[in-house]
């Protein structure tokens, strides 16, 4: 596909003056969403975002326990992810989801889309699934035009260990960002990327990338957001933005697509490659299992802390895979 023609000015000047502090706002400018913001953010201006719906904050008769549970349980599990939470934002795009953030004392943003209701399973690839994910790319836009840098994360992924431990915090790289199975170049764009997680910086390239992202919706019809993202990044918009973007090696940022090879090292694992909410929840749930066992024995026996080699393996991921062979 051409790659649409972006200027990197592609914004207000209003919106450049700010974003450079070259303008001050007053107060009465500030929206909800911008105070949520400053009460969620680190002091370098950095927030984790992840988006919940109904279907994934309710109890359903078929399980004991929800995404956001097993969510929340991972961040935690972790010592060195304890104080994350205090950083983490969520937007509920339904009124259940908002309630259940309120409940749980945690910064929520409610995100509202007249006349759509996302508060049911939203399947994979789904008319609504789309809706809901072009939904989820405007709104995160707003984040970086206000200024701040994030983690988008789906709830979905398990944070078994600190990311920014992983990820390069020194502002050189625009994105960093997951993929379903790593070439082994963490430069390379033939790797296939996958919206679900990454780190991005607030700043006129950024910004650009995602008024171009956005601007593809109604160009893309039965299109998820990644794939057009994924479009636009062989087309060559990366290079023509000027922006510098990291792909992540599966060993540390993994999934259901390619599971990490080295239960030492990983950070998080995300239930990609699979249909349905509830085989996630059911591989996910396993996936906490082995954690939690992986680190009773560290705890419990001194001579595995230094066995680096030991053949520790995932469970197969069965609900998943077998999530295809049903709508």
């Amino acid at each position: 596909m051409d790659c649409p023609k972006i200027s990197i000015t592609n914004f207000t000047v209003v919106s450049s003056l700010l974003l450079a502090g070259g303008l001050k706002k007053p107060k009465f400018w500030e929206d909800e969403l911008e105070v949520i913001l400053k009460q969620a953010s680190t002091p370098d201006k950095t927030v984790i975002i992840a988006v919940v719906n109904k279907a994934y904050v309710e109890l359903s008769v078929d399980s004991n326990t929800t995404m956001l549970d097993l969510f929340l349980e991972s961040l935690r599990l972790e010592e060195d992810n304890a104080s994350l939470q205090n950083h983490l934002l969520l937007a509920a795009v339904d009124q259940t989801a908002y309630n259940r953030c309120k409940a749980e004392r945690l910064h929520c943003y409610r995100v509202v889309t007249d006349g759509v209701d996302y508060s049911g399973e939203e399947v994979y690839m789904s008319k609504d699934f789309i809706k809901m994910m072009w939904r989820r790319t405007l709104f995160l836009s707003r984040v970086l035009k206000y200024g701040y840098n994030f983690i988008f994360t789906d709830a979905d992924v398990m944070w078994l260990r600190n990311p920014f431990l992983r990820l390069s915090m020194n502002s050189t790289d625009d994105l960093q960002i997951s993929v379903d199975k790593f070439n082994g170049n963490p430069r390379s764009e033939k790797n296939h990327i996958n919206t679900g997680f990454y780190y991005i910086i607030s700043n006129y390239k950024t910004i650009s990338l995602f008024d171009a992202w956005y601007a593809q919706k109604d160009n893309s019809t039965g299109k998820k957001e990644q794939d057009v993202l994924s479009d636009l990044m062989m087309a060559g918009i990366f290079g023509k933005l000027g922006l510098r973007v990291r792909f992540l090696d599966t060993k540390y940022f993994s999934g259901f697509c390619e599971d990490s090879k080295d239960i030492w090292a990983v950070s998080t694992v995300h239930a990609n490659c699979c249909r349905h909410i509830m085989a996630k929840l059911r591989d996910l749930k396993v996936v906490l299992r082995d954690w939690k066992q992986f680190k009773a024995a560290l705890n419990k026996n001194s001579s595995v802390a230094v066995n680096e080699n030991m053949n520790l393996r995932w469970t197969a991921h069965t609900e998943c895979l077998n999530s295809w062979k049903y709508k």
